[in-house]
């Protein structure tokens, strides 16, 4: 019987239903129904990042903000130096970056920027990185989202809401669409 109830509240909690619609109204706030990890947003229910922002990994001393590159879309990707598939993404990031989008890394859950750094300097990583050991910035900014998530990427438009995320790894190709879309907007 407590299985029962206890499944009963875990099922509920994870509802879409009304309630669900709003928490975080008008903040992005994760919902992936069926499970889906790669979700697109139509511009009527896309929801702002607010927020993001942390020291940075290139630049000692300074911030970064998602707010530093307003007015343009924002490919967003969360990783760590310890995550095997970052190893693969990372370079299709650099891609995107050298295309000419806006890319922002979030690197979580390390013990010192000394890995990071490492990860970016031998893979010739350009694109700016905010240094997010605690994961605290993820976890206040991408809401709903469950924290062993990584990698992950959240593609915003020009005004930082989220068009897509893609809680898997993905190839520049994988994102280009979603980048083709937003500059039709």
């Amino acid at each position: 019987m407590k299985r029962l109830l206890v499944l009963l509240l875990l099922v509920a909690g994870c509802s879409t239903g009304k309630d669900a619609a709003q928490i975080g109204a008008g903040e992005f706030y994760l919902v992936a129904p069926g499970g889906q990890v790669k979700l697109r947003y139509p511009v009527s229910e896309r929801k702002e990042l607010k927020g993001l922002e942390g020291e940075s990994l290139l630049e000692e001393g300074k911030t970064v903000k998602l707010s530093d590159f307003a007015g343009k879309p924002v490919v967003i990707n969360v990783w760590g130096a310890w995550c095997g598939p970052c190893r693969t993404e990372a370079p299709e990031m650099q891609k995107i970056f050298e295309a000419g989008t806006q890319v922002l890394g979030v690197d979580v859950k390390e013990t010192s920027k000394d890995h990071p750094r490492d990860f970016m300097k031998d893979r010739s990583l350009t694109y700016p990185s905010i240094y997010d050991a605690s994961s605290r910035s993820f976890i206040n900014v991408f809401k709903g989202v469950p924290a062993n998530t990584v990698p992950s990427t959240f593609v915003v438009d020009k005004n930082h809401k989220v068009a897509a995320a893609f809680l898997v790894p993905v190839l520049a190709s994988d994102v280009q669409p979603v980048l083709d879309d937003l500059a039709k907007e």
